[in-house]
């Protein structure tokens, strides 16, 4: 089987650093390709070679554990091929083999999904040994083979795969590998700066919640994210989210809105997810007792600033404006460009001249700064 050829030229024709080595392309490149996707990032391996012969071809070397050279002009990854030995617990337990005498297929077979496990020659034949072409046309996530569970981080990139790739069904197979990862307490040795990688990828997908889904399915879900709540109501938020575009903060709120807020720290996100994911659940409780003031003009000033000032809107407008949008997911009757005229209209107060006109007694200054918004909100629907 072949490809089509980059440009309808041989990759890597007339390149004196790969001329003469036994280089393919493989993973997610040529998987994307056979799904007729836009080519991202291109993974190389390099097989028969040394570091030694990498250096002289004027390879930088950046790789920790393994070998892994950037190409000196076009600086794309060419990695030997390698094998791996489990050596201890968890996703960092193994010992890497890489060398000349490394064939492609053994590099092959020590990763993770049938369909990340195919290779493409720089003419575009496709070396497939374990089926991966097959899959992909079958639309299945598999597992390579039993040593997929010696490593936890694969059960995460499954499920991450599952949102990216939400027409795909996952083996019944590979999903028992996974229960069994989490059984053996594999699962546990997962440190949270890793879990977050992969769910920060996983939420950025079309379908960002077949990523819980299939974590929940094999167990995992309470283990790599203890006192995350997932039911309906934030399955179906998260998918507006996704539908509308909105990013990973924004997201990410979305997935916690109902669960422990201990989980911010669980699952290291970075601070704006955070934030988010703090002032959302409030967000939506005054909102809601906007709504009901809505029905008493006299209460629509007071509760509108209450609204405002709880989020730190007049300081960070561009986060109040995120937060509406996620909150338009729950609930689907928030008008944002009102809110965002009441705060415009908050923000034209003068803070500075309230203050000065009320003298230095700081309870005087607020009672006169909150007078003065009530009256400028007092005008606006």
């Amino acid at each position: 089987m072949s490809l089509a050829r980059d440009g309808g030229q041989r990759l890597g024709a007339g390149d004196p650093a790969i001329e003469g080595l036994e280089v393919y392309i493989v993973g997610g490149a040529v998987r994307d390709a056979l799904l007729g996707q836009p080519a991202g990032d291109r993974d190389w391996v390099v097989v028969g070679a040394s570091p030694e012969i990498m250096a002289a071809r004027g390879f930088t070397p950046v790789g920790g554990d393994f070998p892994v050279f950037l190409h000196p002009r076009t600086h794309e990854e060419y990695a030997l091929a390698r094998t791996e030995r489990k050596s201890g617990r968890g996703y960092r337990g193994f010992v890497f083999q890489a060398g000349p005498d490394v064939t492609l297929e053994e590099d092959l077979r020590r990763r993770d999904l049938t369909v990340n496990a195919i290779a493409r020659a720089p003419d575009g034949t496709l070396i497939d040994p374990l089926g991966g072409a097959a899959d992909v046309r079958a639309r299945v996530l598999r597992h390579v083979g039993p040593a997929f569970v010696e490593d936890p981080v694969r059960l995460l990139r499954l499920a991450r795969f599952a949102a990216r790739f939400h027409d795909f069904s996952i083996a019944p197979e590979t999903l028992e590998l996974c229960r069994a990862l989490v059984r053996d307490g594999e699962v546990d040795a997962l440190v949270p700066e890793r879990v977050w990688q992969e769910f920060a990828k996983g939420l950025m997908a079309d379908h960002p919640g077949r990523m819980p889904e299939v974590l929940a399915a094999c167990g995992a879900l309470e283990r790599v994210a203890p006192g995350l709540v997932w039911n309906a109501d934030v399955s179906a938020g998260l998918a507006r989210g996704a539908a509308l575009g909105l990013d990973l903060a924004q997201r990410y709120a979305l997935l916690c809105r109902s669960s422990d807020p201990g989980l911010q720290e669980r699952l290291r996100a970075p601070s704006a997810c955070r934030d988010l994911a703090r002032l959302l659940p409030g967000l939506l409780d005054r909102l809601a007792a906007a709504g009901a003031a809505e029905r008493e003009a006299s209460e629509r000033p007071a509760v509108w600033l209450a609204l405002l000032e709880s989020c730190d809107a007049l300081r960070r407008p561009d986060r109040f404006e995120a937060l509406l949008a996620a909150a338009d997911c729950v609930r689907g009757d928030i008008d944002p460009a009102a809110w965002m005229r009441r705060l415009a209209a908050v923000r034209t107060v003068d803070a500075g001249a309230v203050a000065r006109a009320a003298g230095s007694d700081p309870g005087r200054i607020r009672d006169a700064l909150r007078a003065a918004r009530m009256q400028v909100l007092q005008a606006v629907s």
